[in-house]
C-alpha cells in the first residue's frame, strides 16, 4: 500500500475531534497537548506506511511493558529523560543559571525516606563483600560558599547491580542514605563500589534495545538529590570510571562532568584511620547548587516512585 493516502485536514479534524478540542470542558491542555500527539502519530503512521499489524503489536507491547512495570526502563532508554534533562539545561543557560553541577537522569529506583545522618554514614549493611570505597566533598553556591544544612540523598546498586526494595535479598535502605552536611557544608559517606546493570533478561525493555540494534547495559553509577532551602534542587549521579560502558549508557545518564578520579589507597597507616583492613577506593566530588529563581522551570519533578 502506498504512503500518504489521507489528506492533512482529515487528519487534522480527527485529531481535533479525538482530543475534545471541539468540546466545552475538560482538561484544555491535556486537550492541546493530545491533538498534538496524536496529529503526529495520524502523521507518521500515513507517512509511513505503518500496518495494521504493527500499530496493533505496538499495543500489544506497550500493555506487556506496562505489566513488566518496564515503562520506568523504556523512558530513559528511548532518550525521553535525557532530553528533557537537556531542555532544562538550556531553560537555565538562557536564564543565566548555568555553572552549577550537571544534572543528568533520576532512573525509576529512588525511595524516598532513607535514613538521615548528619555529616557522614555508612550505607552498607556489611553483607556485601565488595570493594569499600569512601566518597566526600562539599556542597557550594555558585560563588564557592558553603551551603550548611543541605540534604545530599544517595542510591545505589550492590555488587550485582541490584537496588534494596527491589531486590528481596537486601535489607531495607541498604545502600540509601540521606546526609545532611556539616556548617561547612561537607558529606562524606562509607559504602561498596556498585556494579553496573542491564534491563531485565528477555523483558519489554531488552527486546526494544534489541530491535534497535542496542544493548540494556547500565555503567556502575551512584545517584544523588541534593538540596537546601533557596536552592534549585539537583538530580544527578556520577559514574564510575574504567567500566566498560561508561560512554555506552543505554539510559543515556553519563557527563563528562560526572565522572570524578577514583583513588585506591593502601597506605597501612591510612587504612588504620579509616578502620579498613584492605585497600579502598576514594572519590572526592562536590555539588554546586544554583539558586531559586521565579519563572525558571522548576526542578523538583513530580513523577510516579514506588514506596518503601
Amino acid at each position: 500500500m502506498s504512503s500518504k493516502l489521507i489528506e492533512k485536514s482529515v487528519i487534522d479534524d480527527l485529531a481535533s475531534r479525538a482530543s475534545g478540542l471541539d468540546q466545552p470542558g475538560g482538561d484544555q491542555r491535556l486537550k492541546s497537548i493530545a491533538n498534538r500527539l496524536l496529529g503526529d502519530l495520524f502523521t507518521a503512521i500515513d507517512d509511513l506506511d505503518i500496518s495494521m499489524n504493527e500499530v496493533w503489536s505496538a499495543v500489544a507491547y506497550l500493555g506487556q511493558a506496562a505489566r513488566n512495570n518496564e515503562l520506568g526502563l523504556i523512558a530513559p532508554g528511548i532518550g525521553l529523560e535525557h532530553f528533557l534533562d537537556l531542555r532544562l539545561d538550556e531553560a537555565e543557560r538562557r536564564a543565566g543559571l548555568a555553572g552549577g553541577t550537571a544534572r543528568t537522569i533520576e532512573g525509576p529506583l529512588y525511595i524516598a525516606g532513607a535514613p538521615l545522618s548528619k555529616g557522614t554514614a555508612r550505607l552498607d549493611d556489611g553483607s556485601d563483600k565488595g570493594e569499600v570505597v569512601f566518597m566526600q566533598g562539599q556542597v557550594r553556591d555558585q560563588n564557592g560558599k558553603p551551603v550548611a544544612d543541605a540534604i545530599v540523598d544517595v542510591w545505589h546498586a550492590n555488587t550485582l547491580g541490584n537496588y534494596s526494595h527491589f531486590d528481596p535479598q537486601q535489607q531495607a535502605y541498604n545502600l540509601r542514605r540521606r546526609i545532611q552536611t556539616d556548617a561547612e557544608g561537607r558529606y562524606s559517606f562509607r559504602s561498596i563500589m556498585p556494579s553496573g546493570y542491564a534491563t531485565p533478561p528477555g523483558g519489554s525493555t531488552e527486546q526494544l534495545m534489541f530491535a534497535f540494534g542496542r544493548h540494556g547495559h547500565r555503567p556502575a553509577h551512584i545517584h544523588f538529590f541534593v538540596s537546601a532551602p533557596g536552592y534549585r534542587h539537583l538530580t544527578t549521579q556520577i559514574n564510575i570510571e574504567g567500566d566498560e560502558y561508561l560512554f555506552e549508557d543505554f539510559a543515556f545518564g553519563t557527563r563528562n562532568d560526572l565522572i570524578p578520579p577514583v583513588a585506591r589507597i593502601s597506605d597501612p597507616k591510612v587504612l588504620a584511620e579509616r578502620q579498613v583492613q584492605e585497600p579502598f577506593a576514594s572519590i572526592d566530588f562536590d555539588f554546586v547548587l544554583m539558586p531559586e529563581v521565579e519563572g525558571v522551570t522548576d526542578t523538583v519533578v513530580e513523577r510516579e516512585r514506588v514506596s518503601a
